[in-house]
């Protein structure tokens, strides 16, 4: 029997919070994005709603490679509601959350995607990477993230609210974890602060 995404998240996870997070400032990532810079679709967001939840759930075995454990977790308990393909493909993203880029030459699942699914996966998985690096501390600091995007600069501009406007979070994983989101979106990410 397959499981949900939440029954995953209870059966290997300690703690909701930082996944629930995650999954918030993922769900405001996309939307932004999706208004502003390209089109997704709902079943993309969908993908990325349940990877963002499933991102951690690899530290049921080992903190060290937890990420590609909790590929191997999707894989092996499946996702009511998903293909087999949609499944690897929400493993992906959850995989990519932090470590080494994407490789179509030697990473197993991802080899095995066409060009379409792979540019889905770099971009779903470019947003988690932010959103996971915004909520580094697990303590719950963002209050909104809105986005622009300077077509002329090719600019994708994050701005971020803090729960307290007078205590700006540390952003330094989130600045780090840029990368996937631009190569995945083909544009330049700039983070600011909003009161």
């Amino acid at each position: 029997m397959k499981l949900t995404a939440e029954q995953l998240l209870e059966k290997f996870s300690n703690s909701s919070s930082h996944p629930k997070e995650v999954r918030k400032l993922s769900m405001m990532i996309f939307d932004g994005v999706n208004e502003t810079l390209r089109e997704m679709s709902n079943k993309q967001r969908k993908f990325l709603e349940n990877a963002a939840l499933l991102h951690d759930i690899g530290y049921s075995i080992d903190s060290k490679g937890h990420n590609k454990h909790s590929q191997k977790l999707i894989i092996k308990y499946g996702l009511d509601n998903f293909s087999e393909r949609e499944k690897e493909i929400i493993s992906c993203i959850s995989r990519y959350h932090r470590g080494s880029l994407p490789d179509k030459k030697n990473h197993e699942v991802y080899c095995h995607f066409d060009k379409k699914e792979r540019k889905i996966v770099k971009r779903l998985a470019g947003i988690l990477r932010i959103a996971d690096g915004l909520d580094r501390a697990h303590v719950n600091l963002i209050k909104k993230v809105r986005i622009y995007y300077d077509e002329a600069n090719n600019i994708t501009e994050i701005y971020i609210t803090p729960q307290t406007p007078e205590y700006r979070p540390d952003i330094t994983y989130a600045i780090r974890k840029k990368d996937l989101f631009e190569i995945g979106f083909k544009t330049q990410v700039v983070f600011k602060f909003e009161a």
